[in-house]
């Protein structure tokens, strides 16, 4: 077994989202694979199991619990074997369905594609859109007049909450404790998906995620793909198409991901993964995750918390401004 270390949606190690991979996880009980999770003390880690020719299991797990869904760990997955295994396709099933996934070599590294479980798409009742709104201090002025505030799934729920300028979206600076406590009241368990309109086919984006414990992620493979969703419902955008989405540059570690977005079906993602650190192996079930360290963003005093990888403690910390690794 090899626990492995990525960052997604960058080919630039100091880019991207991390993620923990970790294969093969055959015979890991659910409390090993939640040791392992929090060790590496990354939002998530993908488990791969039960690997065969084009299929395999692929769960997930935060630091403190598993979780049904993770876009950036998928994509770290999927480049992960690529370099073990050559390009190809592969189904993963997860937690929230089948999920495919293509891989491709890129130069000197490999990019991994993965496409979505049937999206969703629904309003958001006005008494939440108010508290919304005002838990991330933004007005109704502050809104885009063409994109209107919505919901979308593609394997996570995410509120789109697209603005009108790029001035409101560098100043975001939202009530941590206020959106906390209303996402939590609404089952959203990944990001808001905050958007700003930079062209056609290109948006930049900024993600609060207070249920990962987190101010803000760097890179959301789920929010692209249900902003994909969000922007076919409105016939925002030719399909098929593709939309260019840049993110995590205001925590210090700038993502790019792909969105293609087919006239129906799953919303199909696309980004880079780089290895970071060293793998561990840990051949009996009780070894430790690797000797690097995991940063995680805390939600804190305006700084990054940081969690040792490789003593089985992770970096924690209180509602506030700080930002770092974390995501869906």
């Amino acid at each position: 077994m090899e626990i492995l270390r990525y960052t997604a949606f960058s080919s630039d190690p100091a880019g991207g989202n991390p993620a923990g991979v970790v294969l093969p996880a055959d015979g890991l009980h659910d409390a090993r694979m939640q040791e392992i999770a929090a060790e590496l003390g990354y939002s998530e880690t993908a488990f791969l199991s039960a690997l065969a020719p084009g299929r395999a299991q692929l769960r997930f797990f935060a630091p403190a619990a598993e979780v049904p869904f993770c876009g950036h760990a998928t994509i770290a997955t999927g480049v992960a074997l690529a370099q073990r295994q050559g390009v190809g396709a592969y189904i993963f099933s997860t937690p929230v369905g089948e999920i495919a996934v293509d891989t491709e070599a890129a130069g000197a590294g490999f990019t991994a594609t993965l496409t979505s479980v049937q999206p969703q798409v629904r309003g958001v009742d006005a008494p939440v859109r108010t508290a919304l709104l005002a838990a991330l201090n933004l007005q109704e002025s502050d809104l885009d007049p063409l994109l209107p505030l919505l919901q979308a799934f593609a394997g996570n729920w995410h509120p789109i909450v697209p603005v009108a300028a790029a001035g409101i979206l560098a100043n975001l600076d939202y009530n941590y404790e206020a959106l906390a406590e209303l996402m939590a009241g609404q089952g959203w368990q990944a990001t808001v998906d905050v958007v700003f309109r930079t062209g056609a086919s290109s948006f930049e984006v900024r993600n609060p995620f207070p249920p990962g414990g987190v101010r803000e992620d760097p890179a959301t493979g789920s929010a692209a793909a249900s902003l994909g969703a969000y922007l076919r419902h409105l016939e925002a955008v030719e399909v098929p198409g593709r939309v260019v989405v840049h993110q995590g540059q205001y925590v210090g570690r700038p993502s790019e991901i792909l969105v293609d977005i087919p006239s129906e079906g799953g919303i199909r993602v696309t980004g880079a993964a780089v290895e970071i650190g060293l793998a561990a192996t840990d051949a009996t079930g009780t070894g430790t995750a690797g000797t690097g360290t995991a940063g995680t963003g805390t939600a804190g005093t305006g700084t990054a918390g940081t969690g040792t990888a490789g003593t089985g403690t992770a970096g924690t910390g209180t509602a506030g401004t700080g930002t770092m690794e974390a995501g869906a």
